[in-house]
């Protein structure tokens, strides 16, 4: 597999049909509805060495009206996960999911499979998935530039955007930056991964939502002087969704913790903003969580970077 984003092609066991046409799809084309036990998959090879894999995937809702909606289970050698589509969070009936597959060395074969999992015991109401859109993206080991002591701070690394991106990629929780959607960065809480073609991004291609529906955040590590002080500055903003209102970001580095307010007009505005903070150790946590003064409101954190004794600059 070249590095970059791949079409997968796909075996289909159980029961796996082509979707209805009653069932609104992100292009109007075709996809495949998982039914009972319904699984799809597909061995590909790895040709790069060391390579690290990322799959975009779009799930649909077998009926839109249904209240028990089957869970989607994506295991690769190194992974697996399970997505719901119990909470909505765009406004288009489909979700987009990012999910950090594995790492695997050249020649390596790498085995995909995606199958629908339920808990009922009367299969009869439960409505099943319906899976399109699915994109393979492979990324080199990440290294440590000059300029700045974060890797991945831009957020320009994670899973391949779908053509008809309007609603972003839903990250889940991942506990280790490593194994993370978001390369380099453990993530705490459901996110979004949006890009600069659907959304406002400041800068580069890529930012992050921080999504209201708990305390949300992420974290990483960076080795530090230990003693020695650093400036540690980021951008906030919306995504020109319409999100007006205030929201609060609580940035820590080390021992320090300071909360930074944003008011959001909705139109796609940004403000950068610059923490100073000391080492306490060689090896220290960054993280950033959100709160709000309004619960129907979602922040976007943009880009993030630090350096020793100056400002960061963009």
């Amino acid at each position: 597999m070249l590095p970059g984003k791949l079409l997968l092609p796909l075996l289909f066991l159980a029961l796996a049909s082509a979707a209805s046409q009653t069932i609104a799809l992100p292009d109007n084309g075709h996809a495949i509805q998982l039914g009972e036990d319904g699984k799809i998959n597909q061995t590909f090879i790895a040709n790069t060495d060391y390579m690290y894999c990322f799959l975009t995937f779009t799930v649909v809702p077998g009926d839109q009206n249904c209240s028990d909606n089957a869970d989607i289970v994506v295991a690769a050698p190194d992974s697996r996960a399970v997505f719901s589509l119990k909470q909505h969070y765009g406004k288009e009936a489909w979700v987009s999911y990012g999910q950090f597959l594995g790492r695997w060395d050249e020649e390596e074969p790498i085995n995909l499979v995606i199958q629908s999992q339920t808990a009922e015991s009367n299969s009869s109401s439960v409505c099943w998935p319906v899976i399109d859109n699915l994109l393979l993206k492979s990324i080199p080991k990440l290294i440590q530039g000059n300029s700045n002591l974060l890797l991945n701070e831009g957020f320009e690394y994670g899973p391949e955007f779908p053509s008809n991106s309007t609603d972003g990629i839903l990250i889940d929780p991942a506990q280790s930056p490593v194994q993370s959607p978001l390369q380099e960065w453990s993530v705490l809480g459901t996110m979004k991964f949006i890009n600069s073609k659907h959304f406002f991004v400041p800068h580069g291609n890529a930012a992050i939502e921080l999504l209201l529906v708990a305390p949300t955040g992420i974290q990483t590590a960076a080795s530090l002087t230990e003693g020695s002080t650093y400036d540690l500055g980021f951008k906030l903003g919306d995504a020109n969704n319409s999100c007006a209102g205030d929201f609060v970001v609580a940035a820590r580095a080390g021992s320090t913790l300071q909360n930074f307010t944003l008011l959001s007009n909705g139109t796609g505005s940004s403000k950068e903003f610059l923490m100073k903070f000391r080492a306490d150790s060689g090896l220290t946590l960054i993280s950033f969580q959100i709160y709000t003064t309004s619960q129907t409101k979602d922040g976007a954190l943009f880009d993030i970077g630090f350096a020793p004794l100056r400002s960061w600059i963009d």
